[in-house]
């Protein structure tokens, strides 16, 4: 699972990198022209639960691998100019995380010295699109420039030339009627606009504490860019990144109390986990044991003998039964035995579709 973070200068986007990775190098600097690369782990409380049930020797969380690539400054004159070469980056990427600014600064001067996120992610989305025709063009150009056109040339040029219509419209290739044959054929070109995105709003810390014409002006901006977000079809998230990078460097024990005081219910990065596994289609099924309590990830729809192979292909291979219990039943009822007991423990075949949470021992022979 590859996650691109994306955005203008001074967003809080690499300090969102820290967040999820945990990176606290000096060489991660904002604005410089790299690109970082790191891998985080998803929080899960069921894992947390389990991890104390069995006393494992070891934990494994499900990962994420991350992408920060250098902001960027976008002005009205200079469209299509000013991103491609930070955006070619992210194009291996399954899904993007837009990050947009909506904390005020006396320190961080915006680009465009005023704070309007709806603006930014207009923006950013253009110079996607603008990215994206580029490509576009370069395939065409390059096909036509060949000693000879197949048949197969000329199907591909059609549907480019679709993807080009829909992008001069202001559209967007993942929002395209294509075929699922389609979409394999394009895949290789790792479209920006096909890929599923994520808005993620940095707001001041103080929000709430601030004055009711800062509240007013937060409000406004929230629901203009609200709106945009319907429109895009772009899942909205607001976390205050760095009051999340505070909660993470105090002591565990710590961190609940210093989240009640806050009024916060759930860290922030457990809801953007759950909101970029939503965006994928993902779930995470879970095994069990005294070496090992892990979270396996797999996209929803997933049977048995798939998961299975998620593990090793020798377990997929040599499938047998799966032996299936839900997360919850466990939770209430306190250990396995007692799920046992109730008769909440299931053997499943090979076509059972896993369900998210569910704690799997695979039977198998090989």
């Amino acid at each position: 699972m590859k996650i691109g973070l994306i955005g203008l200068n001074q967003t809080g986007k690499t300090t969102l990198f820290r967040l999820l990775t945990g990176k606290t190098d000096s060489n991660l600097e904002s604005g410089k022209n790299t690109v970082n690369i790191g891998t985080g782990i998803v929080p899960d409380e069921r894992v947390d639960f389990l991890s104390g049930l069995y006393k494992p020797k070891k934990t494994t969380y499900a990962k994420i691998d991350l992408t920060d690539v250098a902001g960027f400054a976008v002005s009205e004159n200079d469209r299509g100019t000013g991103a491609s070469r930070f955006l070619n980056d992210v194009r291996p990427c399954d899904a993007l995380v837009h990050v947009l600014r909506a904390f005020n600064s006396d320190t961080v001067i915006h680009d465009n010295d005023t704070i309007d996120s709806a603006r930014d992610l207009e923006a950013v989305e253009t110079e996607m699109l603008f990215a994206d025709l580029e490509m576009i063009e370069k395939r065409i150009a390059r096909i036509k420039s060949g000693k000879k056109v197949t048949k197969e040339h000329e199907v591909e040029i059609e549907l480019l030339e679709r993807c080009y219509k829909a992008l001069e419209d202001g559209g967007s290739i993942k929002d395209m009627e294509l075929t699922q044959p389609e979409r394999v054929q394009i895949r290789g070109f790792s479209f920006l606009t096909e890929k599923p995105r994520l808005a993620v709003l940095n707001i001041d810390e103080d929000t709430e504490q601030s004055k009711k014409s800062q509240i007013d002006t937060f409000h406004s901006l929230v629901k203009k860019l609200q709106g945009l977000c319907n429109k895009l079809n772009i899942p909205l998230l607001e976390l205050c990144v760095q009051m999340e990078l505070e909660i993470q460097s105090l002591p565990i024990e710590d961190r609940q109390a210093f989240m009640d005081d806050m009024g916060i219910t759930e860290p922030g990065v457990e809801v953007l986990a759950r909101a970029i596994y939503e965006l994928l289609g993902l779930i995470s099924f879970l095994t069990v044991g005294e070496d090992e309590v892990r979270a396996w990830t797999i996209e929803k729809g997933t049977i048995a003998q798939a998961a299975a192979g998620k593990i090793h292909t020798d377990i997929e291979r040599g499938f047998i039964r799966a032996e299936v219990v839900k997360f919850k039943d466990i939770f209430e009822l306190g250990t396995m035995v007692k799920v046992k007991e109730k008769g909440l423990f299931r053997l499943e075949g090979k076509q059972y579709v896993v369900e998210d949470g569910d704690i799997i021992n695979f039977r198998f022979n090989v």
